[in-house]
């Protein structure tokens, strides 16, 4: 779930860097996740990562950049506790949704939810 999770929140967290070129804590988030899965920290480490990418959050005023922050931090947050990775796939679909024309936002996250399910099947989660 961790991996699942980790690659649901990369794929909108350019939503988060164009914003803030500066604050990697999302992205050390996500690297801290797939640590804590490969066994080379442990989960305190990949918690705290987690709350720091939430600060991320909280600090940054645009919508999908948040999203794509709180996603992250949910990500690093699933080696603490396993119904987080739901979280990281939802806010990053609302990352996706945030930047979408009202048109298209239905569309958009459809399509988010889309490639999350298929990075399901890729891993093996539905075989």
């Amino acid at each position: 779930m961790v991996l699942w999770a980790t690659d649901c929140s990369e794929h909108v967290l350019f939503y988060f860097e164009e914003k803030n070129l500066t604050d990697n804590r999302p992205r050390q988030a996500i690297e801290a996740g797939r640590a804590w899965a490969r066994g080379e920290i442990a989960m305190s480490e990949a918690r705290t990562a987690a709350f720091a990418a939430h600060a991320a959050a909280r600090e940054i005023l645009e919508a999908a950049a948040c999203a794509a922050a709180r996603s992250a931090g949910h990500a690093a947050a699933t080696a603490h506790v396993a119904s987080h990775a739901v979280h990281a796939a939802t806010y990053a679909a609302k990352a996706a949704t945030y930047t979408s024309e009202l048109a298209d936002a239905n569309a958009n996250n459809a399509k988010e939810r889309n490639w999350q399910y298929q990075q399901l099947f890729d891993l093996g989660a539905y075989h």
